[in-house]
């Protein structure tokens, strides 16, 4: 047994010829009667109470208990009860991801499931709480890509939360459970007249950012933290650190997961980035690194805003890239007084895109392209531009073409063939 069953009504005493005798105590017919009592993993006491007429339930429960315990699926009572909210708070305190990161997890909480599952206690969750909620989700966010990045967040806290042994199992994984289901979706690449076009369209300062984006796949963070000892002499372009807003703070930052890389650099792209800057020098900016309170750093950056410091992705996109979008017709032109379109798919991102679509079409291989687009892993370069390898169905023509000549059972063209 796992620990013992008190009964609050009656206590035993020794009477004086040595036998145990049952007597009434103060709390005899007020209350519960049966307390089970049990030492926990943590080597602290827990205990529950069953009414009067009950002792079998208190039994039952303390048996469950100890074969809890023995298969390993034993879970606290009283730390279940802890709500999603003082969970999940705790959960986010404890994340080692970037500042960015865990900003943007957190803001998913506080606003999309918090309201929501915040109140109920961790070891409550029944599939039927994460239904409802995914229905409500859907009444409130229109984007799928973005509520599966909330839907994912929750899962993680309720992960955790099985980890510590405050829950049996994660109701998001339930079968009965679907999570949202991003539309698929292709990358579509910009042409090289639509690229030159958009260059065109950018203020004079800004043009070689498209040179540095088409011609070496950086990422637009990776563009505003260029600096000048990033651009070798043999061919190189180094990509050591980016740009990004922490907390709405400018820091410094290592490139997106720590890829620091080596991307090759194009004669052409080199001679955009010289008169560039020849006409805006570079200029010595200082950032703190990694976090708004970390060390100063100073950088010479190649692009900066018109009085010297670093750019902001937001207004550099609201105020200058999207207006090279409409003049380029890639976006409409908007009203008077009213603002650009959202243009997600037409961010600087698809400067990359287009930069992917040029190496593949001109026979570079998956692996080398994911090196030098900092990707993780190859596989994911493969899934993402598998599509615009257009050569890849005449290869495969072409070498079934060839195995029937060799064998000498080729046929002499579409004539022979219908004819047959």
């Amino acid at each position: 047994m796992a620990g013992h069953i008190q009964d609050r009504w009656y206590r035993v005493e020794i009477s004086s010829d040595g036998q145990p005798l049952k007597v009434k105590t103060e709390r005899h017919g007020s209350g519960m009667r049966y307390r089970a009592r049990y030492i926990g993993p943590d080597g602290t006491e827990k205990s529950k109470s069953f009414p009067d007429k009950q002792k079998r339930l208190a039994d039952a429960w303390l048996t469950n208990i100890e074969a809890d315990m023995t298969r390993g699926q034993y879970l606290d009572p009283r730390a279940a009860r802890t709500t999603f909210r003082e969970y999940a708070e705790r959960w986010i305190a404890a994340l080692t991801i970037d500042l960015t990161s865990r900003a943007a997890v957190e803001g998913r909480l506080r606003l999309h499931a918090l309201p929501h599952l915040g109140t109920r206690p961790i070891g409550s969750f029944q599939p039927e709480h994460i239904r409802d909620w995914n229905r409500q989700l859907e009444d409130t966010v229109a984007s799928a890509s973005y509520r599966r990045l909330i839907f994912d967040a929750v899962s993680s806290v309720l992960n955790a939360a099985v980890d510590d042994r405050l829950l049996a199992s994660n109701p998001c994984r339930a079968r009965s459970v679907k999570a949202p289901r991003p539309a698929p979706s292709r990358v579509h690449p910009w042409s090289a007249s639509q690229v030159f076009t958009v260059r065109a369209g950018l203020p004079e300062r800004y043009q070689a950012m498209t040179d540095v984006g088409g011609g070496c796949g950086l990422r637009q963070g990776e563009i505003f933290g260029l600096a000048v000892d990033n651009i070798g002499d043999l061919g190189w372009l180094y990509v050591r650190q980016q740009v990004k807003k922490v907390r709405g703070t400018l820091v410094f930052a290592p490139p997106k997961r720590g890829k620091l890389r080596d991307v090759p650099l194009d004669p052409e792209v080199s001679a955009a980035l010289t008169e560039h800057m020849t006409c805006f020098r570079p200029i010595d900016v200082t950032l703190p690194w990694l976090t708004p309170t970390g060390p100063k750093v100073t950088r010479r950056l190649v692009f900066t805003s018109r009085i010297g410091k670093a750019l902001w992705s937001n207004a550099f996109n609201d105020q200058t890239w999207k207006p090279a979008l409409a003049s380029a017709g890639i976006i409409p032109t908007p009203e008077k007084g009213q603002r650009h379109i959202v243009a997600r798919e037409h961010g600087m991102h698809a400067l990359r895109h287009f930069y992917a679509s040029v190496l593949l079409d001109a026979g570079e291989n998956v692996k080398a392209l994911s090196l030098y687009l900092g990707h993780s892993d190859p596989g994911f370069t493969l899934r993402v531009y598998t599509h615009l390898m257009p050569s890849s169905e005449t290869r495969t023509r072409k070498a079934i073409s060839a195995m029937y000549r060799a064998a000498g059972h080729a046929h002499d063209g579409p004539e022979t063939a219908q004819a047959a």
